[in-house]
Order: structure tokens, then sequence, then C-alpha cells
């Protein structure tokens, strides 16, 4: 599976580098700026981009902002966004676009290698990784989606975090079954009909940051 990696601090970039490719990724390039991000992306189209936010040489969303404008060169390119704070204009900016893998982690995260690792490999295959923290701090900004009932609302967090149905189910003990009829009450209450050109646990994550 072939990486970029946009990071700015030579020890995580070098460190990001050597515990992907320990689990059999190959780096394919790693800068330091934001100028240098978006022509790699461009040249390499890889597998996913590891990109954090802030990068030279204003240090504000050149990270981000070069991983958005390649997606119109690369249509679905896989996004994980690294961050030092949780910024929610970022995620619901990356989020807006509902085409290929996004994940949005605080660089703790990173400590974590098993996570880390997970969270690379399930954008790439499409889905989505948000940190628990950003999705808590999200839903504290803003009311809950009010048409959906307190256990829907939960189901809805598991699934902003990028679980599947099973991990769902382990972890709020109740069936793969009970959890199905959840997440078809969610698309149904939000107004999403089944449809072959739109991610519709995407949309429903969507919905949930903007709710």
């Amino acid at each position: 599976m072939r990486v970029v990696i946009a990071e700015d601090l030579a020890l995580l970039r070098d460190g990001l580098t050597r515990i992907l490719e320990a689990f059999e990724f190959n780096v394919v390039a790693a800068v330091d700026n934001g100028p240098a991000l978006l022509p790699t992306l461009v040249e390499h189209r890889p597998d996913v981009a590891v990109v954090d936010v802030r990068l030279p040489p204003t240090f504000t969303d050149e990270g981000l902002q070069a991983a958005i404008a390649a997606r119109t060169e690369v249509p679905g390119l896989p996004i994980l966004v690294l961050s030092q704070h949780v910024e929610p204009l970022y995620a619901r900016e990356l989020l807006t676009d509902r085409t290929g893998g996004i994940g949005y982690l605080l660089k703790d995260r990173v400590s974590n290698v098993a996570q880390f690792v997970d969270a690379v490999r399930r954008v790439a295959a499409g889905g989505t990784a948000l940190d628990p923290e950003v999705v808590s701090q999200l839903l504290a900004r803003r009311e809950p989606l009010a048409v959906l009932t307190a256990r829907e609302r939960e189901v809805l967090g598991e699934m902003a975090e990028g679980r599947s149905n099973a991990a769902i189910a382990a972890k709020l003990f109740v069936t793969e079954k009970a959890v199905s009829k959840h997440i078809n009450n969610i698309f149904t209450k939000l107004g999403m009909p089944p449809s072959d050109d739109d991610n519709r646990r995407v949309l429903a994550v969507l919905a949930y940051l903007n709710g």
C-alpha cells in the first residue's frame, strides 16, 4: 500500500515512516511543507495520504488545503489528517467531500501504533476514522440531532469513529441485528434513501457533525 506523508517535524515524520514501513506500507514520499504536498500527491497518486493540517510556510491550513486540492486532480484520494488540536472546521470541510476515505486523528493517538495503523488501513479502504476526542468535542459544540433517539445518536457516534456494525455491537453489548436496525432508522430519519452513488455512512456522519 503506497503512502505519502506530510509532516514538518523531522522526528515525527521519520517516526511515521518507520511505523508504516514496519507494517509493510510503502512510503513513496515524505514532504515537510505545504507547497511541495500538492505536486507530490498528484505525481504519486498514493493509496492514502497522511497529512498534518499545519505546514510551513504559514503553519495555518496548508496541509489540508493541499490535500483537498489534490482530490480535484485525483478524485477520491484517501486522506488521513493529523492535528495537534481539535479543529471542527477542518473536519467538516473534509467530510463535505463525499468521495474517498477520510480520517481525522489527534497526533497523540500516533503513540498507539495499533490504532494508528488500523486508521490508515481503514481510510485507505475508503472508510472513516475520526478520533473519539474529535467526535466528543464536535458534539459538545452543537445540539444533538433531535430526530434521533439517544441510542441512535450513540450508534451514529460510533459510526463517526469508523466502527463497523460488528464493532459497534460489541462495544454497546447489543446484537448486530439491533445495530443494523438502528442504522436503518438513522438513514430514514435523516432522509437518506438507498443510493448507489453516495456513501450513506459518511453522509450520516456529516449530518452528525453539522447537527
